[in-house]
């Protein structure tokens, strides 16, 4: 108890003086009472009558290891006290040679003391080692994880459950560890160095743990009948997997320790509703239970996925469309067999999920039952408690209050949303058929763009996040300030705003339609209903007033049969028809470049030709936006050749994303080359009737804008006829191409409509 004030005491320390979140706490009281009642226990077992000398110095050493899991916690959720953090360790490893010493000296060696010594190592080493893998990598953790899966394998080796004669060795090989570690916690080496040091520590470790396990394979004594499982293996991770699904919340960012300290609601009453059951009941109704909280745990796995990709939870009803395309999207970013093998991951995580939810539940229900009078205490207890945490609201973390139903509200939500979804068909429909220009006549189509060439150019991944509030906002400025003045030196001028996206993150192709159709699409149920629908798209709008319409998406390497029989284009181009011969800069199959130059010789560069509207897809600054392209001659572009060699110069997505700040900053370069890409263009090519839309079709994902950060994408029409910037000079859009953060925001859907209406006649 002294050792736990102790631990308390020098947590609040901590929070006085270098600061310690409700993430830190949690895991340092955690560790605090664990460590409380293991010591409690183990003097128990082993019959002594206190801590001796030695291991007093041993409980300091655990008391200081204890304020380095706290502050090792924290340092997940933001930056930690680099110095504290390895100071306390640096004490703990110190201290390591000073209990074996007094030991010796005082001869109170024990067993038990050897073993407390031991273990308090080994978490250290754990503990460091989690620190150290996000700047390192993952396979650090294989340090720290050694001892506790050499233990997990003499549960089902018996060979390796002996105890093997004491090696001076390996306290050397441990004391390696600790230091190694701690050095590559302070930093005081360069990278390669401490990699280097951790990867000697970590074969010294292989070769410590080999021998041992050698050894006892050589003097095992053979056993017979079925080796036993302790029952601790079954029912912590039994527990742990129940309390997933009812706690946990479903967006990464709320994953911390604090959100499980809380007392679900759904818990107490399921168990106390299962131990009024007879034996085959309870267990019938257990199985069923354990498949809802399957369920709602994949639902709160697939959240988090779409809040970190999409920034809004997964729709049940129509996400599971977004699988097969994302599939395909990873395979072209990181390859097919890796995108096949994540896939085959999630699956089998679901899968998983399903099968092990209900033996958890099953398990937990019979050891309730077995202690049915303590269980009906501990229920009534928590659910007292749980009534007072719910009537003075008390939070353990923002949105996480101690009292929980988070696990009912969720599966109360995928209910709602499925009913809201097949409402939604019948609303959307509607709306489809409530077209103001269907029946407009051809002939006063776009009359005030005659003779022009529209093209409508999306830049991947351009939000607001690109043009402001970021640190890698400045160069994109930069770039479409110097592009204003460089165009407006050819003669062009240019107008700004923003639209609101329907999706985030990925999926462009609910914006392309949203903006085509003029509807709000922001769903696979509705773009798939869209397509099935005879709607007037922008494509059909100038179709119908004479232009030829032109689709241009590099990223299309297979049939898309959408864009004849919906978009009704009159000719398409895609990463297969181009003759482009060069190499391939990640998820792009070339660069933003050659696509442009390729419809300027295919289309524009024609002569006795009609006037071409085109959807251009740049999709260089696509995830993951590195390795990138730089810009080239462009009479030298040629077959694309010129660009062999480039993807090598460039860093490769493995190295960029162990960094988030890294992360950024590439994407920040990758909407820079796309932007200047199209500036160059406009200049090479100054076509006096050229009317140039350039939009982006949704924000990059939530680990490039962060929480919070809106739909919003920026918009720009250039055009070098005054004519055709005075039609919309009502509309109160902003000169230039960068818009200022109070520029006028649209909702993307009414665009359409706008653009119509400034060209062309009002609707009817």
């Amino acid at each position: 108890m002294i050792g736990l004030i102790g631990q308390l005491a020098l947590l609040a320390a901590l929070a006085a003086t270098v600061g310690l979140d409700s993430t830190g706490w949690v895991v340092g009281v955690t560790y605090g009472v664990v460590l409380t009642a293991a010591l409690t226990r183990g003097l128990s077992s082993s019959g002594a009558n206190g801590l001796g000398p030695a291991d007093r110095v041993t409980l300091t050493r655990a008391t200081l290891v204890g304020a380095v899991a706290a502050l090792t916690a924290d340092s997940f959720g933001g930056s930690a006290p680099v110095a504290t953090l390895v100071t306390l360790a640096g004490v703990a490893l110190v201290l390591d040679a000073v209990d074996g010493w007094v030991a010796r000296r005082t001869a109170t060696e024990s067993p038990f003391g050897a073993r407390f010594d031991m273990e308090v190592d080994a978490f250290l080493i754990l503990v460091l080692s989690l620190y150290v893998a996000p700047s390192t990598g993952a396979w650090v953790l294989a340090i720290g994880l050694a001892r506790y899966l050499f233990v997990a394998a003499g549960w089902l080796l018996p060979s390796l459950r002996g105890t093997p004669p004491p090696r001076y060795w390996c306290k050397v090989v441990a004391a390696v560890q600790g230091v190694v570690l701690a050095v590559a916690a302070a930093g005081l080496f360069p990278a390669r160095w401490t990699e280097a040091a951790l990867l000697v520590a970590l074969i010294l470790l292989a070769e410590s743990f080999g021998r041992e396990a050698w050894w006892l394979w050589r003097h095992r004594r053979e056993q017979s009948g079925r080796v036993r499982v302790p029952p601790g293996v079954i029912t912590v991770p039994a527990c742990v997997l129940v309390w997933f699904a009812l706690v946990a919340p479903n967006e990464l960012a709320q994953l911390t320790p604090g959100a499980f300290a809380r007392i679900p609601l759904e818990g107490l009453l399921g168990v106390a509703a299962l131990l009024l059951l007879p034996g085959r009941a309870r267990r019938l109704v257990a199985t069923l239970v354990g498949l809802v909280l399957g369920l709602v745990a994949i639902v709160k796995v697939l959240d988090m996925g779409f809040f970190a990709v999409l920034d809004r939870p997964f729709d049940p009803v129509s996400d599971w469309a977004y699988f097969a395309p994302a599939v395909g999207v990873m395979g072209d970013s990181v390859g097919g067999p890796a995108a096949k093998l994540a896939a085959g991951a999630v699956v089998l995580l679901g899968v998983g999920l399903l099968v092990l939810m209900p033996l958890a539940v099953v398990r937990l229900s019979g050891l309730a039952a077995q202690h049915r009078h303590g269980s009906l205490r501990w229920v009534t207890a928590l659910g007292v408690a749980w009534a007072v945490c719910a009537t003075l609201g008390v939070q353990v973390a923002p949105d996480a209050g101690i009292a929980s139903m988070s696990a009912a509200d969720l599966a109360y939500n995928e209910v709602s949303q499925v009913r809201d979804g097949i409402k939604d068909r019948q609303v959307f429909a509607d709306a489809i058929g409530n077209d103001a220009y269907q029946d407009t006549p051809d002939d006063q189509l776009l009359t005030g763009l005659r003779g022009k060439d529209v093209i409508v150019a999306f830049v991947e991944s351009y939000g607001r996040v690109a043009v402001q509030d970021s640190p890698f906002s400045p160069g994109v400025d930069a770039v479409l300030d110097d592009g204003t003045k460089r165009l407006r030196a050819a003669g062009f001028s240019s107008r700004s705003a923003f639209l609101t996206s329907p999706t985030f993150g990925a999926a462009s192709w609910l914006a392309h339609s949203t903006l085509q159709s003029g509807l709000w699409v922001d769903s696979q149920q509705r773009y798939d209903q869209l397509l099935s629908a005879n709607r007037l798209t922008l494509t059909d709008a100038f179709s119908r007033a004479g232009w030829r319409t032109v689709f241009d998406d590099p990223a299309i390497t297979r049939d898309w049969p959408e864009g004849q029989d919906f978009y009704h284009f009159d000719a398409s181009y895609d990463s297969r028809n181009v003759g482009y011969a060069g190499p391939a800069f990640s998820y792009a199959t070339m660069p933003d470049q050659y696509t442009l130059s390729v419809f300027q010789r295919l289309e524009l560069a024609k002569s006795d030709r009609a006037p071409v509207m085109a959807e251009i897809d740049l999709v260089s600054s696509h995830h993951p936006w590195t390795p990138l392209p730089h810009l080239v001659g462009w009479d030298e572009l040629g077959d694309g050749s010129v660009f062999d060699g480039m993807p090598e110069q460039g860093d490769s997505p493995d190295d960029v994303f162990r960094d988030p700040d890294r992360v950024r900053e590439v994407y920040g370069q990758s909407i820079e080359y796309s932007l200047s890409s199209l500036i160059s263009f406009v200049e090479t090519y100054p076509d006096p009737d050229l009317v140039l839309v350039v939009l982006g079709d949704h924000q990059p994902h939530t680990y490039v804008t962060g929480d919070g950060a809106g739909h919003d994408v920026p918009i720009t029409v250039i055009a070098h006829d005054p004519s055709v910037m005075e039609r919309i000079s009502g509309w109160g859009w902003q000169e230039g191409m960068r818009p200022r953060p109070d520029a006028p925001v649209w909702p993307m859907n009414a665009f359409r409509d706008r653009f119509l209406a400034a060209y062309g006649p009002q609707p009817h």
